[in-house]
């Protein structure tokens, strides 16, 4: 190691104050290797302690040090002069300066490791979410916001948290974070030539950090080099060891013990410590404003346009504007692909739709595909929210939803449904009628049904590619679940001859209806079927067979295609059900 290394001034140059993560707690050995006193040893540690503190006590705070609030120190409550004290209140030994511990180390009462809490005032007032080894915010779309690091054998090292989080929180409680850490990075090597400091020893010392870099000659092994060290062996003489209760509660004097001494010289080849240590005390001064905790104003930093000439307002300005804006399709599956989203339909062409707990967005869909949202609804969500609709956000064309104004001006809701809510239960219906009459169930039931269920909507037929692959889920959905086997026990196939599952239903169902009349109800589960083949090259011919089958307008925008794909397939479903509901 160069000499630059043990002096640390790649971490004197760094201040926590403009990282992204603030550690709250570390005794984290970054680096380890090798065995202490032989040479090859390497270390290097970082330590930190911490305590927020009021404002108007930061100055008390700052003749705090590593030994006051450094990793020495387990957290438990505790009394003094008959006063309780809660375990996450630092007190200084002379009582007379308090801060909070915002993580809590807490002692194992047997052989595992020691267990560090994140303060909980701190986790409930800013609505996290432990899992595993990370709390999480439901509310800002599950961000990890503090996060714990764990060594080899399972012991606590680095708990550290987002400082967007850590100063909204410490402005809202008018404190701020007083942090002291210790470095020290120590090695064992044959030759210490190459560092020059004067007598091995070279020191600096500012306000912020106190550095000492040291080379010492040493043993193999870790003495010190030339060092001796004394033995010191006393034994009691005045107890007789047949007594069946010995006592030894005498005072020793010289009368009854017996002692001995001697030197003995330290051995093995001489080696060179060298290390760097560096402490430093450190101040995390609170945010300015407290918009998470405090729900403080912030500035506008998300534009949406609201009008044919592309101007713009802020999500504010939007609250009373009694305007409608405009976003491409594509937002929906934005919002939908996040944890906590939630996508439903009102009416065939409105709906719900949010990309976090209890934020839904009321939506219509245009003639043209696009989505329309009351500007208030828009106004009224979180600054993070606005920006995943922002990104999507276009000048209006097409006019706002038909359905939308119904609802949201007239107060009169289309009496119109969309296909995605009868979907699963299309299947359900067609299942439970098949049991009732002919004892068996047309479609096999699996774990990922509901999961495919969920995520098959129009949204997903932004352009061709994504149109076909909403194809072949459904195709999955539907002709890959069909149980053949249990609908030829009904109707069995001629020896010799194999049919496939569409084939199966579709010979059940003309067991007993004209079949022309059941190829018509079937055909765009037949169609569907087809297109999950279309990225794969099949011939256009093919291609547009497969449309006429499930009757798509090719021209009418993707969405709208997709509506369509799925309004077919789900009016076939029913057209099954319809049919087993009239077997007899």
């Amino acid at each position: 190691m160069n000499q630059e290394w043990f002096e640390m001034r790649d971490i004197r140059r760094k201040s926590f104050g403009k990282s992204v993560w603030i550690p709250l707690r570390a005794v984290l050995s970054k680096e380890k290797k090798g065995r202490y006193g032989y040479e090859g040893y390497k270390e290097d540690f970082f330590g930190n302690g911490s305590i927020a503190v009021p404002n108007d006590k930061v100055a008390e705070a700052k003749k705090l040090g590593w030994m006051d609030i450094g990793i020495s120190h387990n957290h438990s409550g505790w009394v003094d002069d008959g006063k309780y004290i809660p375990a996450e209140v630092y007190r200084d030994y002379g009582g007379e300066f308090e801060g909070v511990h915002l993580v809590l180390d807490q002692m194992s009462q047997d052989d595992g490791p020691n267990v560090w809490h994140l303060n909980q005032d701190l986790v409930v007032t800013l609505g996290l979410k432990r899992e595993g080894n990370s709390w999480v915010c439901p509310n800002d779309g599950y961000v990890e916001v503090a996060r714990l690091e764990l060594s080899e054998n399972n012991k606590p090292v680095l708990l550290e948290i987002k400082s967007q989080y850590l100063k909204d929180y410490l402005c809202a409680r008018d404190m701020a974070l007083y942090m002291t850490h210790y470095f020290n990075r120590d090695t064992i090597l044959s030759d210490a030539s190459h560092i020059v400091w004067e007598d091995g020893n070279n020191r600096y010392e500012d306000e912020l950090d106190r550095w000492e870099g040291r080379v010492a000659e040493i043993h193999e092994g870790g003495n010190p080099f030339g060092g001796k060290m004394a033995v010191f062996h006393v034994a009691r003489t005045d107890v007789d060891e047949t007594d069946d209760v010995p006592d030894i509660s005498g005072i020793p004097t010289d009368e009854n013990t017996h002692g001995e001494s001697w030197e003995r010289e330290f051995e093995g080849r001489k080696l060179y410590r060298v290390s760097g240590e560096l402490w430093r005390n450190e101040v995390i001064l609170p945010g300015a404003i407290s918009p998470k905790v405090r729900g403080d104003e912030t500035q506008p930093t998300t534009f949406f346009v609201v009008d044919a000439e592309g101007n713009k307002s802020c999500g504010r300005d939007l609250i009373d504007s009694g305007k409608w804006v405009w976003f491409k399709s594509e937002v929906i599956m934005a919002l939908c692909h996040r944890r906590g989203s939630h996508l439903s339909f009102h009416t065939a062409q409105t709906g719900s739709v949010s990309c976090s707990h209890d934020y839904g967005v009321h939506f219509g869909v245009n003639e043209l595909g696009l989505i329309n949202v009351y500007a208030k609804d828009i106004g009224l969500l979180p600054e993070w929210q606005q920006q995943i609709w922002a990104g999507y956000n276009i000048t209006p064309e097409g006019g706002v939803s038909n359905e939308l104004l119904a609802s949201q001006v007239k107060a009169e809701p289309a009496d119109t449904k969309a296909p995605e809510e009868f979907l699963g239960k299309g299947i359900e219906l067609v299942n439970k009628l098949a049991m009732e009459k002919l004892n068996i169930q047309i479609f096999r039931e699996h774990d990922a049904i509901p999961q495919l269920i969920e995520k098959t909507h129009r949204f997903r037929a932004v352009d061709e590619q994504s149109f076909f692959a909403l194809a072949k889920d459904l195709a999955r959905l539907i002709a890959d679940s069909l149980d053949a086997q249990a609908m030829q026990t009904i109707v069995t196939p001629p020896k010799k001859e194999k049919w496939g599952s569409l084939k199966s239903l579709e010979n059940l169902l003309a067991s007993k209806y004209d079949r022309e009349l059941v190829r018509k109800i079937t055909s765009s589960l037949v169609g569907v079927y087809e297109l999950r083949h279309a990225d794969a090259h099949l011939p256009s011919s093919k291609i547009e067979e497969a449309f006429k089958l499930i009757e798509i307008d090719r021209a009418a925008p993707f969405v709208y295609q997709g509506f369509q794909m799925l309004h077919h397939v789900v009016s076939s479903l029913f057209g099954i059900a319809e049919g087993l509901e009239k077997w007899k």
